[in-house]
This record gives C-alpha cells, sequence and structure tokens, in this order.
C-alpha cells in the first residue's frame, strides 16, 4: 500500500531554510536552542513534516526498479508508510507538540538510516548536505513556476 501523500506545493527555498535551520540547532544545540520556535513559527510542523516525507520516503519506499522485491522491503515499505501517516496526524492534530517530535525523528532517521557523505558519522554534515540539495531542488521549482 504505497503511502498516500496529498498533493502538494513544493517547499520554498525560505522554507527549507527555517525547517534546516531548526533540525541543525535542535542537532547540536538540543531543546534549549529550539524553545519557543514551533510557537513563533505555526508554519514550521507543515515544513517538517514535508522534509520528514522527503527524507523517509525514498529510503523506504519499495521503489518501481528493485527486481526483486521481497517481505524485507515491503515490511520497510509499510513502517515508513506508518511513521509518516503518523508523523500527518500528530502534525495536523497538534503543531505545536508535533514539531520537536517530528525533528527528533528526523535527526534519528538522518543518524541511523541515511549514510554520512563524508564517512565520519557527522550527522551535522549530512543535515548540511540534505539541506543544500533540497535548497537546490527548492530553487529549481521556483524559477520553473510562472
Amino acid at each position: 500500500m504505497p503511502y498516500l501523500i496529498p498533493p502538494r506545493t513544493p517547499l520554498t527555498p525560505e522554507q527549507v531554510e527555517r525547517g534546516f535551520d531548526y533540525l541543525l540547532a535542535l542537532q547540536m544545540g538540543g531543546g534549549a536552542a529550539v524553545a519557543g520556535r514551533a510557537e513563533a513559527d505555526p508554519e514550521l510542523a507543515f515544513v517538517l513534516l514535508r522534509l520528514a516525507e522527503d527524507i523517509i520516503w525514498p529510503v523506504t519506499a519499495v521503489d518501481e526498479e528493485t527486481t526483486d522485491p521481497c517481505a524485507d522491503s515491503f515490511a520497510l515499505d509499510e513502517v515508513g508508510c506508518v511513521l509518516l501517516c503518523a508523523r500527518r496526524d500528530w502534525a495536523r492534530d497538534s503543531p505545536t507538540t508535533a514539531v520537536p517530535g517530528i525533528a527528533r525523528n528526523i535527526l534519528r532517521f538522518v543518524e541511523n538510516v541515511i549514510p554520512d557523505p563524508d564517512d565520519h558519522g557527522d550527522t551535522h554534515a549530512t543535515l548540511k548536505a540534505m539541506r543544500d540539495e533540497h535548497l537546490a531542488m527548492a530553487h529549481a521549482v521556483q524559477c520553473d513556476s510562472p
């Protein structure tokens, strides 16, 4: 069962920066470094949810090019669906409490699943590389829009 992502408008470069700024601040300084940001930016839950979808879904989804899907690949696909559906419900029902929770989920996923581009085990470097990739995509979409 594929995760049904509602029709989405691409994130703007500013949204990408806000989301990754929050993730990087939380990763480096903990909860005190991000205190009050969720209340000050009501859109942050939406932005982090979108980043979670963009980060988690490609890693967990069974893609059409997989030559030999197996039970493990379908289980991973379903885990990704359940995780993202739960995050979507959380963001909808309680955006302020969802912000730190979704951010911590993203950080844990990046730390434990996404390979470090420099092979130094540095989650901060991985997040910066992901931010740069997402910013490039957001700028490209923004330039293509009328």
